[in-house]
Parts: C-alpha cells; structure tokens; sequence
C-alpha cells in the first residue's frame, strides 16, 4: 500500500487531532509536523484529550500511527561543539513529547560544524545522540540526508554511516531520504537504484524509515536545498514517482515538503497548499500539467 502524506500543522488548540484532519482533508494516509515552532523553544503542552481523540479519527479511517512523523526544529545544532548542553537537552525534550503523542519517528538535521571541520562534526553529532537514546528510548531518531548547503552534515552515505557507526543503540538510529536533498548534494535520481545499492552496502536499506518527496529548483549537485512543487523541478515527476513506488521502499512513508502556491496577486497574504493535489497526482501516476492554475481554482 502507498503511504503518502505532507507536512501537516500542529496548533495549540487542537494539536495532534487538528493534525490528522488536515491530513485527511488532503487525502493522505500520513502526515509530519512539529510539536512547537521550528525556529524557537516556545512549546505549549501536549493536551492528552485532543492526542486520543486523535487517534480514535485516525482508526476510524485507517491511518497507521506507527508511520506519523514528527520534525525535531531547526534549532537543534548537533554538529557544532557550541550550544552542544542546548542540543542535548531540547532533543531530550522533543524526544519524550514525541513519545507522549504516540509517535515512534523524529526526524532530525544532522546539523552545520560552523567551520569545526567533519571529524568534529560527527564526534559531536554522535555525543548527542548517545546523551540522547537511552536502552528504553521508544523513538527512534531519522537523521536526514541534506543537500551540503553550508557546513551541512549528512550530505552523503559515508558521513552518515560514520555517525550511526558511533552510536551506542544503532538499532534507535535510522534515515530519512530527501528528494531534494540528495539531488542538491550531487546524488542524480534518475539512477536511483544506483544510490539504493550504495546506501544498502554502507548502511542498510532497512535503516531508511521515511522519505521526504521533493522536487529541487536547483540543477544536481548545486547544495542549495530549495524545494519545489511535484514535477515542476529539475528531477522530474517520473523520477519521483520511480522512487515513491520503488519495490524497495514499500511500506516506508512517504512524506511532501513542497513549496505553498500564491494566488499570483498578493504574494504575501494568500498561499495555498498543494497537497491535495501533488497527492492526486501520485495515486494517478499522472502529471497534471495545470497544477498550478487547477490549485488557485480550488481556492477561490
């Protein structure tokens, strides 16, 4: 079965249950949020009444708790010796409200080493995740490939098998791919059995716990990490849909990052999201040519 979803809200007055009826409302079987802005610490507490009237909406229509997703913020820095307390601690954090939604994955940034160097970087990198995941952590941590924007880590196989290598409970540390991502640091999809083969040997290809599904405004190996809609990007709707039906990845989730649509008017106060749409498209295998246009439609 395709497991397809998108990034999703999680607001203060609804939280997890307002979660899943967005997703719902795309037509998605999954669904990635954060529990708090990305860019700060501000975090309101999980309402327990709102999380179990979430899944009680999520079985009744037949959606996997065990393939919801959680993004662990921006802020978290694991790669940089400075602020290395904060990463540990608010990961802590982020890790046991994740738990106490349910939810058994958090994906994670690798992180920028700000000039410290790679060696740093992963020593750093691996510290936290050991600070971080204890014998009965019940999350499991996806570090995210990235596109080499910066001092970025993660930016390819072997930096992220030197990582997982250094961690205590492997077993608790899995990857996230990202379309976009792996196009931007040099990886050319249109040979992604290629890339799978290379992760499998280096890593293992049951350690990718979901896959972020993004076109890139950017040409292959530019590392600028700017996403763009289904199909109208430099990788192709038909690369993207080899590798959301690839054999090999059945039964991971997959999960849109795609940019929102201005109205074409007022570009700062009216955005629409694609979901519904870009969704659509991938159950159909069919690109719609007036993605655009049909979007600002619907929204009228």
């Amino acid at each position: 079965m395709l497991i397809i979803g998108s990034h999703v809200s999680f607001n203060k007055d609804n939280q997890l249950l307002g979660s899943v009826r967005e997703a719902l409302a795309y037509d998605a079987n999954t669904f990635m949020f954060y529990t708090g802005a990305p860019q700060n610490t501000k975090r309101i507490p999980i309402n327990d009444e709102k999380t179990y009237e979430a899944f009680k909406l999520m079985k009744d229509n037949n959606m996997d708790l065990r393939n919801i997703i959680v993004h662990a913020p921006y802020i978290i820095n694991p790669a940089n010796t400075e602020n290395l307390d904060f990463s540990i601690n608010f990961l802590r954090q982020e890790l046991d409200r994740v738990e106490k939604l349910g939810i058994t994955k958090l994906v994670l940034h690798p992180g920028s080493h700000v000039q410290l160097g790679e060696d740093i970087a992963i020593k750093n990198i691996t510290h936290v995740l050991n600070s971080c995941l204890l014998s009965d952590t019940k999350v499991d941590i996806c570090l995210e490939t990235m596109a080499g924007k910066g001092t970025e880590m993660g930016i390819n196989f072997d930096q992220l098998k030197k990582i997982i290598d250094g961690v205590l409970y492997k077993d608790k540390v899995k990857v996230c791919l990202d379309t976009c991502h792996l196009n931007d640091a040099g990886y050319d999809l249109k040979e992604f059995d290629v890339i799978l083969d290379e992760f499998d040997k280096k890593i293992g290809i049951d350690k990718i716990a979901c896959v972020h599904i993004n076109d890139s405004k950017n040409i292959l190996g530019s590392h600028k990490d700017r996403h763009e809609n289904i199909g109208l990007g430099t990788i192709g709707f038909d690369n993207l849909i080899n590798i959301i039906y690839h054999d090999k990845l059945k039964g991971v989730p997959k999960i849109l990052e795609t940019p929102y649509i201005t109205n074409g008017i007022d570009e700062k106060n009216k955005i629409y999201a694609p979901y519904k749409f870009e969704i659509e498209m991938i159950k159909n295998k069919k690109m719609n040519t007036n993605l655009l246009e049909d979007i600002r439609n619907y929204y009228k």
